[in-house]
């Protein structure tokens, strides 16, 4: 299943994205471009007494976190794998069953990062489905703290191997780039840092031999990346500790390809520290000139106003339960 050669890429036919968690749920948004929104209609009902018939319609469960189904197509073969599980044990299981999504034919979990708002649903993800390859960086089992001036220290929840592995998870370590799914899948592992305004996150520490030292880079951040034929990258994020422009230009690099489809996923612009970021990643998208731009999670409104104004004919809001089906075609 995995395949040291970042540059085998293979393009596929078509890449569907469908968000499980995200921030943010609307039931009344509406089908834009390549997106497929979760209305009510589309929501399986629930048991509720009080209701005349027994039952109603519940929605899908927003919360701060991300996971993705990420499900490429060439030709007549399908193949699947989740980045991300969320913050909470039951919201990424829960939205599934909601949609009625069968994660039976995923094949392995990525996690673009450590932190507990991506690793929250891999215990019961793995009580129902046993066995999964987990892909990660080896730094993701840090433990991990936040020490912003003016407030309490905040110690994030740490991951646990020999927990995982308890579960039924056939841990993937690697730093380096591979591909999943037989070539049609790429991870990036650890993301090259050259922007020079792309400096991650501060205040963040990390714990290694029995001391706290700063861990602005985060460097156990990944991505996902496809090829999409005649189309070009499709860069799925789960943070974007990286850098949004740090990540599309080593997935470029890594596979080859120049042409950016389309940019998925938190983009970590969100708050003080990083609105003075917002400014030179909308100049370097708007050189990139991707078709489609759905930043999710942890971008922030901010940031998504700008970017909104910036690549109207790009942005898409970002919705929980929504899918992206974004297929191969002469542009």
């Amino acid at each position: 299943m995995l395949v040291p050669d970042a540059s085998t890429l293979i393009p596929v036919d078509e890449v569907t994205i469908t968000v499980l968690v995200d921030n943010t749920y609307d039931s009344l948004a509406t089908d834009t471009g390549p997106a497929r929104r979760a209305g009510l209609s589309r929501i399986a009902r629930i048991p509720a007494t009080h209701f005349v018939g027994g039952s109603t319609m519940p929605g899908l469960r927003a919360e701060h976190g991300f996971a993705a189904l990420v499900t490429v197509r060439r030709g007549a073969s399908s193949r699947a794998l989740l980045l991300d599980t969320g913050i909470t044990p039951d919201g990424l299981l829960t939205n599934a069953d909601l949609l009625g999504l069968d994660l039976s034919p995923v094949e392995a979990v990525v996690l673009s990062h450590g932190h507990f708002d991506h690793t929250g649903g891999l215990a019961s993800l793995a009580a129902r489905h046993s066995g999964l390859p987990l892909h990660l960086h080896p730094r993701a089992w840090v433990p991990r703290r936040v020490t912003a001036p003016g407030q309490e220290v905040r110690d994030l929840p740490t991951i646990s191997r020999a927990a995982l592995e308890t579960a039924g998870f056939d841990i993937v370590e690697r730093r380096g780039p591979s591909t999943l799914l037989d070539g049609h899948v790429l991870v990036t592992g650890e993301i090259t840092r050259g922007t020079g305004y792309e400096r991650g996150m501060p205040f963040h520490e990390a714990y290694h031999d029995g001391v706290w030292t700063p861990d602005p880079l985060l460097l156990d951040d990944q991505a996902v990346v496809v090829h999409v034929r005649d189309r070009g990258l499709v860069v799925l994020t789960g943070c974007g500790h990286a850098g949004a422009i740090n990540t599309v230009h080593h997935a470029r690099r890594l596979s080859g390809v120049d042409r950016l489809h389309a940019l998925l996923g938190g983009l970590h612009l969100s708050g003080r520290a990083f609105e003075p970021v917002i400014a030179p990643t909308l100049d370097a998208l708007r050189g990139l000139a991707p078709d489609l731009v759905v930043p999710a999670h942890c971008t922030g409104l901010a940031a998504q106003h700008r970017l909104a104004s910036a690549l109207p004919a790009a942005f898409v809001p970002s919705v929980v339960g929504s899918s992206y089906i974004l297929s191969a075609g002469r542009r």
